[in-house]
């Protein structure tokens, strides 16, 4: 799943693939801006650990859980 992190003051997002499902990745964020977490954490496919801090937070797109197709449809 893909999922998209606005920062503020921020002119780029952060931008990654997740093998979270859409429910831990709400779950985590609904925590981060509900105070429970100081940070947001989500690790992505290749391992790597993204934080960013609940406070700088300025939108989290959640894209869907359907893998890409390769090649042509016909």
């Amino acid at each position: 799943m893909d999922v998209r992190i606005g920062i503020q003051d921020s002119p780029r997002e952060l931008g990654f693939e997740t093998s979270q499902s859409a429910a831990e990745v709400e779950q985590a964020v609904a925590a981060a801006l509900g105070g429970q977490a100081p940070l947001l954490r989500l690790e992505d496919v290749k391992g790597s650990v993204y934080l960013v801090p609940a406070a700088a937070l300025a939108y989290v797109e959640i894209g869907s859980e359907e893998s890409r197709r390769v090649g042509f449809v016909a």
